[in-house]
């Protein structure tokens, strides 16, 4: 009959030594007898407890292996898990449930070797994404499988990752700066990263908000990720039945929405009046811009009624407009049909007023810039800012002499979009903006550089017509709102459909439009000049925890080995 492998380095029955016994957290190790042994199946018996952890966390002797069952178990809850990750984020802002995912996690992938840890870390990937950006099923089901397939297997690796580093002393903190890491590397490959799910995001009007000032999205992602190792550390104490940890971890937990009360959050500023115009569109959709000409007339005529409230008194005259990305989509450039209505509309409104508009690239004219042109009354279009991060499938096609056999879809990106240069730093009236344009808003540094660059009021251009009703529009609306808080800068949304926003500094709403409706917001804004910590410190606390988390894995994989060989010999 077959011999069950032993569970220990030595074989015996004798009481341990007295080192040994404090080795053990204080109990002596008793090993199956080899009549235990034989008495049974030829599977091996399992220890009905797990190996004793300290207090500290660390992990004293070697974890008894998960049984095969057990895998499959943990792999069937991962799914579930990452779809309470996404219940977290807009539309559904269950913002608390964040952490407790990132517990669950951590509890599944504990103590399993790398190759389960990886199918623990794909199915959690997958349930997390499919939920989360289902608004891509606009586009088509294969673009929503397909981008989701692959940001969950840029995520998979944290699997393993946080399996290996729960071996470590103060292994929540470990687990919160892998997490950091994993989110550093989504958010840039491939093809320029993808930062759409960062724990951040989840947390735009939350008691953990005030982080993001501190740290940027880095620092704020990593304290929703502390406190789910510090959620998970309390689960396990509580099965060990350990009151002392138990509170311990729960206090820690609880100390970092207080401690992030500390962080100031000034609003003052000088005080301007500013203008967002929502014209809507014709229709839903991908078709939401076939008649282009419509779109155009639109925001031309809702400028035009906000002109004529302002001269009438029923609102403040503003003293710059903000219209969004895609305003028109037909090239004032080249059309003087387009030029005459959006200057008709300018001078009308009598201040500058910034346009998004599609142009041809200059440069190369094979391809088309997406502009922010600050339109000014009486002369035209003035300075410019080209988007720099133009949307991959979205805005260009990679490899598209490859893919445009198979998917004729990509026939509706007929030019693909140049990126710009410069970073979008403008001067409209009293202000000097920086203007980000759509999915912009989602990375670090696009923001950043136009407040290190001076701007004072931040300005979001975005055509989210294609995704009306999906939850994608709130999705973007709350990174603009962290955006708000981050850099210390009010926030205005200038949507073609919605949704239109005007954000306080603080990340308050002053103003909010419905989607699909034209809707007008004018009315004070506060300019602030002041850089927040978070500005100051830039991307270095996302490249130190970074650093960090996959410093603690390294360690984590030379410990195993050095355990290992002892037992080998």
């Amino acid at each position: 009959m077959r011999r069950c492998p032993r569970t220990a380095a030595v074989e015996t029955n004798e009481d341990p030594s007295p080192s040994s016994r404090q080795r053990l957290g204080g109990r002596p190790l008793r090993l199956p007898s080899r009549s235990e042994g034989r008495a049974g199946s030829s599977a091996c018996p399992v220890p009905s407890r797990l190996a004793p952890v300290s207090a500290a966390g660390s992990w004293t002797s070697p974890r008894p292996p998960v049984r095969p069952c057990a895998i499959r178990l943990r792999v069937l809850l991962a799914g579930p898990v990452g779809l309470l990750l996404a219940l977290a984020f807009p539309p559904f802002d269950a913002w608390w449930l964040a952490p407790l995912a990132v517990a669950g996690l951590l509890l599944l992938v504990r103590g399993l070797p790398a190759r389960p840890a990886l199918i623990v870390g794909l199915a959690f990937g997958l349930g997390f994404f499919l939920l989360l950006l289902r608004w891509l099923t606009v586009i088509g089901w294969d673009a929503w499988l397909g981008t989701s397939a692959v940001e969950a297997l840029v995520l998979t690796p944290i699997g393993p990752a946080l399996a290996l580093v729960q071996r470590l002393p103060g292994w929540p903190a470990w687990s919160a700066a892998v997490w950091v890491g994993e989110e550093l590397v989504r958010s840039r490959v491939p093809f320029g990263g993808f930062p759409w799910g960062r724990l951040a995001f989840a947390q735009a009007d939350t008691p953990l908000t005030p982080w993001v000032a501190l740290g940027g999205s880095a620092l704020l992602t990593g304290a929703v990720a502390l406190i789910g190792g510090l959620l998970a550390a309390a689960a396990l104490g509580w099965r060990r039945r350990s009151v002392g940890g138990v509170a311990v971890a729960l206090l820690a937990a609880v100390a970092v929405p207080v401690a992030a009360r500390l962080v100031p959050l000034p609003v003052d500023g000088r005080v301007v009046t500013a203008a967002v115009v929502q014209g809507n569109v014709p229709r839903t959709g991908l078709d939401a811009f076939g008649q282009r000409s419509a779109v155009l007339r639109n925001h031309a005529d809702a400028t035009i009624r906000l002109a004529a409230a302002a001269a009438a008194g029923r609102v403040a005259s503003p003293q710059l407009v903000v219209l969004p990305e895609n305003a028109t989509d037909i090239d004032p450039d080249a059309d003087a049909a387009a030029r005459a209505i959006l200057q008709r509309a300018v001078d009308a409104v009598g201040v500058p007023t910034l346009v998004g508009a599609v142009v041809t690239n200059p440069a190369d004219p094979s391809t088309v810039l997406n502009q922010g042109i600050v339109w000014l009354p009486g002369q035209g279009p003035g300075e410019r800012y080209s988007k720099r991060h133009p949307v991959p499938f979205g805005e260009y096609v990679p490899f598209r002499r490859v893919l445009a056999r198979w998917i004729s879809r990509f026939d509706r990106i007929p030019r693909d979009f140049a990126a710009g240069e410069a970073v979008g730093v403008l001067t409209l009236g009293p202000a000097r903006i920086g203007d980000v344009i759509c999915f912009e808003v989602a990375y670090d540094g696009v923001v950043r550089d136009t407040v290190l660059a001076g701007a004072d009021l931040l300005v979001v251009q975005t055509n989210n017509a294609t995704y009306g009703r999906t939850g994608q529009p709130e999705q973007q609306l709350a990174m603009s709102r962290l955006r708000a808080v981050e850099h210390g800068r009010t926030v205005l949304v200038a949507a073609t459909s919605g949704i239109s926003a005007v954000i306080a500094p603080d990340g308050r709403l002053v103003a909010r439009s419905p989607e699909f409706q034209p809707w007008t917001y004018s009315g004070p804004v506060t300019l602030r000049t002041s850089r927040t910590a978070a500005d100051s410190l830039g991307a270095w606390p996302e490249w130190i925890l970074g650093t960090l988390g996959l410093a603690a894995v390294v360690l984590a994989v030379g410990g195993r080995r050095r355990r290992e060989e002892p037992e080998a010999r």
